[in-house]
This record gives structure tokens, C-alpha cells and sequence, in this order.
């Protein structure tokens, strides 16, 4: 297990509401979307990132997270493993508080380097699962 309950509680609660969420686009069939959806209904703004930079959910998109003109609070990751590290760098380059690979998403290093940044991360977990959860 890739962070802890504490941890999870932490992220969704504490480290702020700005959310960028990397892989989301207008597919209302991909899992990104849903969950998006799911964070906007429990108080999060939901920044999409993505290389067609949509609106999604009422949010503008942008190409990267180095594109975002403001801070985000946390990193939700959809992409696949092999591109997740370099997304995690990203994010600790753009002084994200979190970040949040989604589930079937792991890079065991990106986890070490994410960590050892200072960042709280979780791994192959599914924030619209555990946000419900809190209560």
C-alpha cells in the first residue's frame, strides 16, 4: 500500500482544494472524468491537464501543469506508469502540496523521489473511492 489512511485523509482534507487532474479530457468515457466529477461534488476545483487543453466540468484546461498560471494544491495522475515519474517531477517542480497516482498507476522510484521532495503521495488508490469514505 502506496500511503497510508492518514495520509489519504490528509490529502483530501488538509493540503488544500485545487486539484489538477493530468489526463483529463471532455471523453466522458474515460475513468478521469468520472472521478473529476467526484472531487468537484465534495468542494474541489478540478484544473484539467491535457494536450487538447478542454474545458472539462466547467473548468478550463492546459497542455501541462508548468501552464497553469496559479498554484494547484494536488496532482491526480492518469496516465500510465511509464509516464507518471516524469509527472511527478513535474508537479514537484510546480510546488504542488500532493500528489495522487490513480489506481493501476505505480512507480515505485517517482513514489521515493516525490516523498523525499517533501510531498505527501499516494499510489494506486482512487480518490473518488476514498473521499466517500471520510465521512
Amino acid at each position: 500500500m502506496y500511503g497510508d489512511q492518514e495520509t489519504v485523509r490528509k490529502i483530501l482534507t488538509e493540503l488544500g482544494d485545487t486539484w489538477a487532474v493530468v489526463g483529463l479530457s471532455a471523453n466522458r468515457d474515460r475513468a478521469a472524468y468520472g472521478v473529476a466529477a467526484v472531487l468537484q461534488r465534495f468542494g474541489k476545483r478540478v484544473v484539467p491537464i491535457h494536450p487538447k487543453a478542454e474545458t472539462v466540468h466547467g473548468e478550463q484546461g492546459y497542455p501541462s501543469l508548468s501552464a497553469v498560471p496559479f498554484k494547484v494544491d494536488v496532482v491526480d495522475v492518469f496516465v500510465n506508469s511509464g509516464l507518471a515519474g516524469q509527472v511527478a517531477d513535474e508537479a514537484v517542480a510546480a510546488g504542488a502540496a500532493a500528489v495522487w497516482f490513480q489506481l493501476g498507476v505505480v512507480d515505485e522510484a517517482a513514489y521515493e523521489r516525490t516523498r523525499a521532495a517533501g510531498l505527501d503521495m499516494v499510489m494506486d488508490r482512487c480518490p473518488a473511492i476514498e473521499i466517500p469514505r471520510l465521512g
